[in-house]
């Protein structure tokens, strides 16, 4: 028997295409599992593993090229998320009853993953990744690797950031201590305050309003809604390319691809 799945990625759903639909337009809103549910009239308990399965398709075809802006910020920002859903069988490791109160710097092991972020002032794209921690080595390897090596990268005081300039690129950094408290600064007199990285942290106040809607995210999925994120930051419409990575599907050879699309065999 052959239907419209059938090589798909989908083959064997019950699913009729107008829910799978509707299923692809919530999950790309944002819409909340519970939500999703009660509007489908389906259950929330089979929505969770096909949420994910999208999702981690959208996370596999993320772009791997570099930002080819000549100037852009870097930043990191650090997301409570611990391990919901996962059952606690260790007696050591009891559920967390309550929101994390930790503040500051966080780390994958205490339950505040960092986001590392780059983007690019000409195009506003952006690039993000989910790192266990935020040292020298990891953000300076996501930084070279979201960058050209000729740009200037905008950054604050964080020490990790303090090598850069051994890679080939210009770094410039504004300092938010307390006792500073300077958020933009104008180097090269013209009137135009460009040492800055507000572009960055306003980015931050996009992926925090959709994670907040979740009531929780656990840190083992946290990269897939962070991927999403991305895609809908970058590309603000939807288009035939982004229909087709979402159910897992593939272009063919002469079917036109964004030029912030790259797509993983």
């Amino acid at each position: 028997m052959f239907n419209i799945f059938t090589g798909t990625r989908f083959h064997g759903t019950r699913r009729k295409p107008s829910v799978l639909l509707l299923i692809l337009r919530g999950v790309t809103q944002g819409t909340p599992r519970a939500q999703l549910a009660r509007e489908l009239k389906c259950s929330r308990t089979s929505l969770l593993p096909l949420r994910h399965q999208i999702q981690n398709w959208a996370e596999q075809a993320l772009p791997q090229n570099a930002l080819t802006d000549p100037v852009t910020e870097a930043d990191e920002m650090f997301q409570n998320a611990g391990e919901k859903g996962l059952p606690h069988r260790d007696p050591d490791d009891p559920p967390r009853r309550r929101a994390n109160k930790r503040r500051g710097y966080g780390t994958w092991d205490n339950d505040r993953p960092p986001v590392a972020g780059a983007v690019g002032r000409d195009s506003g794209r952006v690039r993000m990744q989910v790192v266990k921690r935020t040292d020298s080595r990891t953000l300076q390897a996501f930084v070279t690797g979201a960058t050209t090596a000729t740009a200037t990268v905008n950054t604050d005081e964080w020490k990790a950031y303090g090598e850069l300039a051994k890679t080939g690129r210009t770094q410039a950094t504004i300092c938010h201590s307390p006792s500073n408290r300077e958020w933009a600064r104008d180097d090269d007199g013209d009137g135009t305050r460009e040492v800055r990285a507000n572009t960055m942290e306003g980015t931050w106040t996009g992926l925090r309003n959709v994670l907040r809607s979740f009531r929780g995210v656990s840190k083992w999925f946290l990269s897939q809604y962070v991927a999403l994120f991305q895609w809908e930051h970058n590309l603000k419409v939807v288009t035939d390319d982004v229909l087709r990575i979402l159910p897992g599907t593939h272009p063919t050879a002469d079917q036109p691809k964004s030029a912030d699309i790259r797509y993983k065999t």
